[in-house]
């Protein structure tokens, strides 16, 4: 699958995914650094995305356990970034602080943010590396907190 049809699927995932949480969502027509708009009509509030996507985990330094990873500019104009894997149809959603202190590596005025999906792998380092580790990003727990809505939680399933 070529990089802009990954990117593209990655960004429908998100509005997909948001729309089911009741946020409305329109993609830009320019890449600026801002992939998605979404507005909460609980606060009235709107908040860019920047999308990044994989199609699907890939060996860790290429020869390593199956991982995912992204790269994001660190002056990136949108206030949150969404990581996503569309084979497994999951997405994570981080502020910018967050990416900031959660990613692995920093160079060239980017972020590289990973995490490895196979369970045997043993990350170096002190940051989260494993995708479990990632459990509390994802983007179905993350939306309404970053939208301005408190989190509830019930013993099925989280909502807002």
């Amino acid at each position: 699958m070529s990089t802009l049809r990954i990117g593209r699927c990655g960004e429908l995932l998100v509005q997909y995914k948001l729309l089911k949480l009741g946020f409305e969502s329109a993609p830009m027509t320019t890449d600026s650094g801002v992939d998605l708009v979404v507005f909460s009509q609980q606060t009235g509030r709107a908040v860019t995305v920047q999308v990044k996507a994989n199609d699907a985990p890939k060996p860790g330094g290429g020869k390593g356990k199956l991982a995912l990873d992204w790269w994001i500019a660190d002056d990136c104009p949108s206030e949150l970034a969404a990581f996503v894997d569309v084979s497994s149809d999951s997405a994570w959603l981080l502020t910018k602080a967050e990416v900031s202190s959660i990613a692995q590596q920093h160079s060239n005025g980017r972020y590289h943010f990973y995490m490895y999906v196979d369970g045997t792998a043993k990350p170096r380092g002190t940051k989260p590396a494993m995708r479990s580790q990632f459990d509390a990003h994802a983007l179905e727990r993350k939306a309404g907190i970053f939208l301005g809505l408190r989190e509830r939680s019930s013993s099925r399933q989280t909502t807002y």
